[in-house]
């Protein structure tokens, strides 16, 4: 017989995979456990992940049924059947079950006494926990789509296609090929694989829907100290080393080698080949609009608490084994003060006009469409523009995969040939980190 356990919010903040974790047992969360988690959801620390991640696995539970009356959990083995969720309120009333001085839960009552009167209603919120209570009272509710994509099939930037060795053996001789058939997106890789020898490939990019282009192999792939370990990162580095393409968006896992690939051919394009006169980095460091607040010091001062990522992958970058740290750090500081690099915070990028400049945002899966369309559009003539990010890890709590502004960007913008993608899978890290992504 299966078994009933209610776990405490402590439970789920400790682990947010914890609700799976009962094998094909009833799992119970008391409405109060919700209403915690809304709480704990904005914290920029592990609790705050935690509650996030759970929120958002409710959330998709909640579409393949009712959290009330039970929903069948994704831990089904071989062994043994999925388990069971439930949220339970324990009183039958919303204002009973609920604290009526939160405004979240005014309009819950709101929806839930029309709902009395009238089941064709339905509630629409941005707020995942308030979806969830909605659901657990039994009132019909959903996201605001309108700005949503299908992140399971978020465009990769690529794909394989099978073809004899003859089609491989005429790419590397001709160097571009016609293939109709597909219908390309601009800027896609193509990786011809031969269906008789898998190991013989050609990596080749479409410049519309139906001609390709080898990407010549120029034996050194080389940008600024570093050499693409993957795939993924060869096509990345094609991407941002072309001028012509004035956007790139880089998606993947940590360590993947987003921001430091960014970082490698911006310092290439700019202090060497000077194709641009500034490298400029930003992340956005709270929501877009906002101060960034009560840290001592200048703006360069507060900026360095928040751009600790940054400056260390610009060390690992300009560490040419010959260097001590101190060096290191003198020549960002000399790049910084004959401005060819800036770190900004977002804050100060809404109305600017920003000529002539390379610029990255970083960890943008934390911002909403609207943001990102607000940020792009501050691109001026010349300008080169990265968005990096990793959709699995969002801060915001009302954004997750599905409705953020990078993958929301990458989705909108893959038809344009001024736009190229580019998915990375692999943690290139080190070996310890991929290890760690792979099995922890």
């Amino acid at each position: 017989m299966r078994k009933t356990f209610v776990l405490d919010t402590n439970v789920l903040l400790h682990s947010a995979d914890s609700i799976e974790s009962f094998k094909d047992n009833i799992v119970v969360l008391p409405m109060v456990v919700i209403e915690e988690l809304d709480k704990f959801k904005k914290y920029q620390d592990e609790l705050g992940r935690n509650s996030r991640q759970v929120i958002r696995k409710l959330d998709e539970l909640r579409q393949k049924g009712s959290l009330s009356e039970g929903v069948e959990l994704d831990n089904a083995t071989s062994e043994s059947p999925a388990g069971i969720l439930k949220i339970v309120t324990g009183k039958g009333h919303v204002s009973d079950a609920l604290d009526m001085e939160l405004p979240d839960n005014r309009i819950l009552r709101v929806a839930y006494n029309i709902h009395r009167k009238d089941h064709n209603v339905i509630l629409i919120s941005k707020d995942i926990n308030l979806r969830i209570k909605a659901d657990a009272f039994g009132i019909p509710v959903m996201d605001f789509e309108k700005q949503k994509v299908n992140f399971d099939e978020l465009f990769s930037g690529y794909r394989e296609i099978n073809v004899t060795g003859n089609v491989i053996d005429d790419i590397y001789k001709n160097k571009t090929m016609e293939f109709t058939g597909q219908n390309f997106y601009p800027n896609e890789f193509v990786i011809l694989k031969d269906e008789s020898e898998p190991k013989h490939t050609a990596m080749t990019i479409a410049k519309n829907e139906k001609d390709i282009q080898l990407i010549y192999s120029k034996g050194d792939d080389q940008v600024w100290n570093i050499r693409p370990r993957s795939r993924e990162q060869r096509m990345a580095l094609e991407l941002l080393m072309n001028p012509e393409i004035k956007l790139v968006t880089l998606v993947g896992q940590a360590g993947s080698g987003k921001t430091l690939l960014a970082l490698a051919a911006g310092l290439k394009l700019v202090v060497e080949m000077k194709l641009y006169e500034k490298l400029l980095v930003s992340r956005p460091i709270v929501p877009l609009g906002k101060d960034i607040g009560y840290l001592p010091g200048d703006k360069n001062e507060k900026l360095s608490n928040w751009m600790q990522p940054i400056y260390d992958n610009l060390d690992y970058l300009l560490h040419d084994g010959k260097k001590d740290a101190q060096a290191v750090r003198r020549q960002i500081e000399e790049l910084m003060r004959s401005h060819l690099l800036d770190l900004e915070a977002l804050t100060y990028i809404r109305g600017r006009s920003i000529p002539r400049q390379y610029i990255i945002i970083d960890e943008a899966q934390n911002l909403t469409p609207h943001e990102i369309k607000t940020i792009v559009t501050r691109a001026g003539e010349d300008t080169k523009m990265v968005l990096t990010g990793d959709p699995y890890q969002i801060d915001n709590p009302y954004l997750d995969s599905s409705s953020n502004g990078l993958s929301y960007a990458v989705e909108r913008l893959k038809k344009l040939p001024l736009h190229g993608h580019v998915t990375l899978h692999k943690s290139e890290r080190s070996t310890l980190a991929a290890a760690a992504a792979e099995y922890l």
